[in-house]
């Protein structure tokens, strides 16, 4: 293994990149309920913005799961989703099944994205803005506390020495280059779910003929990151018929988006007065309103086990019972502390930002729409700093015959089906395969996931492009 790092750290060398040489060390990796395997814990200085000559160098940092299989292809590069999401959590946790069976195609690599897990050396920021715990204000007056609190935090970063220009995913996919150049291989293969698939979009752009293939889920365009509203709606129609195909469900929530518009109604008169026993055992209390409700759904829309959640937090407030909504607020926030703002996930947002066909779209169907225009904040902070905005070049979607293959869920309540589509319309080696009945974090939801990648991998032809999953019981827990 020492001549190996060797040749890596001399190839890296001898290939100019700017970023110099990937630093591995031999370490034990424990994964979920303990399981331990051999890796090489790495990291890459980068530069936070390309564009400036005089940036300073910021770690990106992954851990490498070398290949069980001496026919092993190129590295495969896991992107995590968010953004923000930490590739080498991922792989501790959610998905360590997963990585290590991908072991037998290549190396697999948990990369930290720049500004995230153990490659994060962004502060967070706490802004002077606050919004009243217990005093009813508009949304207007709401959303302009936020966009005040941005441009404080703009200039806070700033102040800290962060190049604010350089969080985009542009940048980020420039990174995944780097990597590649200092691992001293000519291709990668990219795999990543959600801002995973956004990133991996970016990368078949920025880099060319090295992406070997692209796996991926629940696909975000690269003018998705605002999603539509009336997509959500359609959504929440998916989501009646998986209720309707279940009796107990059904007689619980009736027609959903009927009971979704009857609390926000009541809210919308009445913002309900919480009483919430924070962590520290003290009491907040807090003035819940009706965009709160809606920016709740939407955290909760992504899969079954959350929709179930979701619809259940419905019911108790159409019933007029608070107590779920004061013991889930303390996992959501404190009231009355000031807003504060993380650099990465915010960042990267408003960069990828939206076309002005999109932004028309949004502020027109919003008016209707059962959730508003809440899905994705950072709408809100649109044209606060245009020069961060990437651009309507950036936002044109890949054009490229790298094989692809992608998963859909039919309950993903974050990336909709037919977003998803017009995600890859530009892909010609495109293979997608539509899971019935899974949601937005599907790729450990059937084996039946692994044996499709696998197939992929091995350049086989699809055992199935449906799979359907059992739906789990949507009905309240009694």
């Amino acid at each position: 293994m020492k001549n190996m790092i060797m040749t890596v750290m001399m190839a890296a060398f001898m290939s100019g990149a700017a970023s110099g040489v990937a630093e591995e060390q031999a370490f034990t990796f424990e994964g979920k309920d303990g399981q331990t395997v051999a890796a090489y814990r790495g990291k890459l200085m980068v530069a936070e913005n390309r564009q400036n000559p005089d940036s300073r160098l910021i770690p990106v940092s992954y851990v490498r799961f070398p290949a069980t299989s001496k026919q092993a292809g190129p590295p495969i590069i896991y992107l995590a989703g968010g953004p923000g999401g930490s590739g080498v959590r991922t792989a501790k946790y959610r998905r360590f099944d997963m990585f290590m069976a991908l072991r037998a195609y290549g190396d697999v690599i948990a990369l930290d994205q720049r500004g995230t897990g153990a490659s994060d050396i962004l502060p967070e920021c706490t802004s002077g803005k606050t919004v009243p715990a217990t005093v009813s204000i508009s949304d207007a007056d709401y959303i302009a506390l936020h966009r005040a609190a941005f441009k404080e935090c703009l200039a806070f970063w700033q102040a800290e020495g962060v190049d604010v220009a350089g969080y985009n995913t542009v940048e980020n996919a420039r990174d995944i280059d780097d990597l590649r150049r200092s691992l001293g291989v000519d291709k990668v293969v990219l795999w990543g779910t959600s801002y995973g698939s956004h990133l991996a979009f970016s990368a078949l752009k920025t880099m060319g003929n090295h992406v070997d293939k692209v796996v991926i889920s629940s696909a975000e365009g690269l003018d998705q990151t605002i999603k539509l509203p009336a997509r959500t709606d359609a959504y929440l129609d998916r989501l009646q018929a998986a209720v309707d195909s279940q009796p107990a469900a059904q007689a619980a929530y009736g027609e959903i988006k009927a009971m979704m518009r009857r609390v926000h109604a009541r809210l919308d008169t009445k913002p309900a007065l919480l009483h919430a026993s924070m962590k520290d055992g003290t009491i907040k209390d807090y003035l819940f309103h009706k965009r709160d409700m809606q920016q709740l759904a939407s955290y909760f829309v992504s899969d079954p086990w959350s929709q179930r959640r979701l619809l259940a937090l419905y019911r108790a407030m159409d019933n007029g019972i608070l107590a779920p909504f004061e013991a889930l607020l303390a996992d959501w926030f404190i009231p009355g502390e000031p807003i504060k703002m993380d650099a990465m996930s915010t960042l990267m947002d408003v960069a990828s930002g939206m076309s002005e066909k999109r932004r028309q779209l949004v502020k027109e169907q919003a008016k209707q729409a059962v959730l508003g225009d809440w899905l994705n904040f950072t709408y809100h902070y649109d044209r606060v700093a245009p020069e961060l905005d990437l651009g309507d070049t950036f936002r044109a979607g890949p054009v490229s015959d790298v094989p692809v293959l992608l998963f859909s869920g039919t309950l993903d309540g974050r990336t909709y089906l037919e977003g998803q589509a017009e995600a890859v319309a530009g892909l010609t080696n495109l293979t997608h395969v539509t899971v019935v009945n899974a949601g937005h974090n599907l790729f450990m939801s059937s084996p039946e996931v692994q044996a499709a990648i696998n197939a992929f991998m091995e350049g086989r032809s699809q055992p199935k492009l449906t799979v359907t999953n059992k739906l789990m019981d949507l009905a309240p827990e009694e």
